[in-house]
């Protein structure tokens, strides 16, 4: 394409900006395609018409990753403040419809429910107090199949959206797989995964994804278990373990809200490569301006106060696992 000064910018849409950035963020027009929701010659062709649009060529094809040229990296600046202020528009003209909402349904994966799901609902009922608050709380893919289906409008979850692109997320917590056996069952100073493979272990059943999760892990670590029963509920894994004086593999999340009595268990990190589990607030995207972001902040604010001390407490050589975070990475102390 010839090089020319005569930019025409009448004609650039948004359309064309928003798959500039995505081809930009992936280095591929192929990965872009698949993140807007085109096909692949539709992105290419969006990005030629950009490029003749403004008189230049803005990445250089010749290379893999795609690079911007020097062109490119100046419109990114631009395309990338232009497109903030299009979301941020659409979310503070939702916010004038807010108050207005006749109900707000919300869901909470099991293991946070009681933790934090009264102050979110005395939050949202002070902020709105016209509109009516209706919370559930469940298995995190049972939360995301009912968010799909418009059957909630909000969930905490633990398993992020299949279309990223039809949903926000808020990244919350991310907390550690932990082995858990009853007091004093693994003696100090022996090999703990030796010792492991040596009870019975009570899994979570795999039609769940926390069973799912652990199931794929152990066998991505080449450890087969004796695993004689399946459970898909904490308290049930937990007592069983407890019963048949046996081991199993959960969260501290789990575990705290699973376990009667805590100090009848002991706590280690696994012996075997690590698995975290990511605790997420997700939302249908551009419905609901700030209050996605804003329960976010205010769910940080309870486990930071009520969860990371007593999982400090309780289970002290596995609490560095169980960190705050944000979309940005984890959160700052």
């Amino acid at each position: 394409m010839t090089k020319s000064t005569a930019f025409n910018f009448n004609s650039v849409s948004l359309r064309s900006l928003e798959m500039f950035v995505a081809v930009e963020e992936t280095g591929s027009i192929t990965k872009a395609a698949a993140r807007v929701g085109a096909s692949r010659s539709a992105v290419s062709q969006q990005i030629t018409n950009l490029e003749m649009m403004i008189g230049t060529v803005v990445f250089d094809r010749e290379v893999r990753p795609i690079n911007l040229t020097p062109a490119g990296s100046v419109l990114r600046r631009h395309a990338h403040r232009i497109l903030e202020a299009i979301s941020e528009a659409r979310a503070d003209l939702m916010e004038l419809s807010l108050p207005g909402l006749n109900e707000l349904r919300i869901g909470i994966i099991d293991d946070l429910d009681a933790s934090i799901t009264p102050d979110l609902v005395q939050h949202l009922r002070e902020r709105y107090p016209r509109c009516g608050i209706a919370a559930t709380s469940g298995r995190s893919d049972y939360l995301n199949d009912n968010l799909i289906h418009r059957e909630l409008d909000i969930v905490i979850s633990g398993v992020e959206p299949d279309d990223p692109l039809s949903y926000e997320e808020h990244m919350i917590l991310r907390e550690p797989y932990v082995l858990v056996a009853p007091r004093g069952l693994f003696e100090p100073g022996r090999n703990l995964r030796q010792q492991m493979c040596s009870v019975p272990f009570i899994r979570y059943s795999q039609t769940m994804p926390i069973g799912r999760a652990i199931a794929q892990h152990l066998r991505r670590c080449r450890i087969e278990l004796r695993a004689p029963v399946s459970f898909d509920a904490s308290r049930s894994v937990l007592a069983m373990m407890l019963g048949c004086n046996g081991c199993t593999i959960t969260t501290p999340l789990c575990l705290l809200d699973g376990c009667q009595d805590v100090s009848q268990v002991d706590c280690f990190s696994l012996p075997l490569p690590g698995l975290n589990r990511s605790i997420r607030l997700v939302s249908r995207r551009d419905e609901l301006g700030y209050l996605p972001q804003r329960l976010a902040e205010l769910s940080r604010e309870l486990v930071a106060s009520r969860l990371i001390p007593v999982v400090r407490q309780c289970f002290p050589a596995v609490s560095d696992g169980f960190v705050l975070l944000t979309n940005y990475g984890e959160h700052a102390d």
